[in-house]
C-alpha cells in the first residue's frame, strides 16, 4: 500500500491566520526576556528553560530554535544533550537545576501541580520577582510550543 500523504492539522500556520494574535505573543516573550534582564536571569538560563519545555512538549521547530539559541548564549552542546536528564547530571548550576524544574512542573502541570517545596527551594537561588519571571518564560514557551505543534512549523535544514 502506497504511502499516504500527510494531511496538515490546520489549513495553514495559526501565526500567519491571526498575525495580530501572534504579535501579542511575541510581545510578551520580549516583555518576559525583558524583565529577565532587568531581574538578573542569565539569558542562557531563559533559554535552558524554552528548551526543556520544547523537549517535554516534542516541539521540534522550538527544540531547534532555542537549541541555536542557547549556543549564540554560551551553551555548549554537551550540556544541552543532557537537559532531558538535568536533575542526573553534575553540569548544572543549583539555580539552573530549580528554574528547570518550575518550567518542567509547569509544564506538566496537568498531571501535577508544582509543590510549595519547590519554590522554597527556588528562593534559596532567586526573589520572588525572579521566580515570577521563570514562571512566566515557563507558560510563554508552552504557548509557543503548543502554536508551533499546531502549526507544523518545520525545521529547515541548517546552512554550513
Amino acid at each position: 500500500m502506497p504511502d499516504q500523504e500527510k494531511k496538515p492539522r490546520l489549513a495553514g500556520y495559526l501565526d500567519k491566520q491571526q498575525p495580530e494574535l501572534y504579535a501579542t505573543l511575541s510581545h510578551y516573550a520580549q516583555q518576559v526576556v525583558g524583565e529577565a534582564d532587568r531581574t538578573g536571569i542569565p539569558r542562557r538560563t531563559i533559554e535552558l528553560l524554552n528548551y526543556l519545555a520544547s523537549q517535554i512538549n516534542g516541539c521540534a521547530f522550538c527544540l531547534d530554535l532555542h537549541h541555536r539559541r542557547a549556543l549564540g548564549y554560551g551553551e555548549t552542546e554537551q550540556r544541552l544533550s543532557l537537559v532531558a536528564v538535568y536533575k542526573e547530571v553534575p553540569m548544572f548550576e543549583p539555580a539552573e537545576r530549580v528554574a528547570m524544574e518550575i518550567t518542567e512542573q509547569i509544564t506538566r502541570m496537568s498531571t501535577s501541580r508544582p509543590s510549595p517545596e519547590l519554590f522554597e527551594r527556588a528562593r534559596q537561588h532567586y526573589t520572588d520577582e525572579q521566580i515570577s519571571v521563570l514562571c512566566l518564560a515557563a507558560i510563554g514557551i508552552n504557548a509557543f510550543n503548543r502554536l508551533s505543534i499546531l502549526s507544523e512549523h518545520p525545521v529547515r535544514t541548517a546552512k554550513k
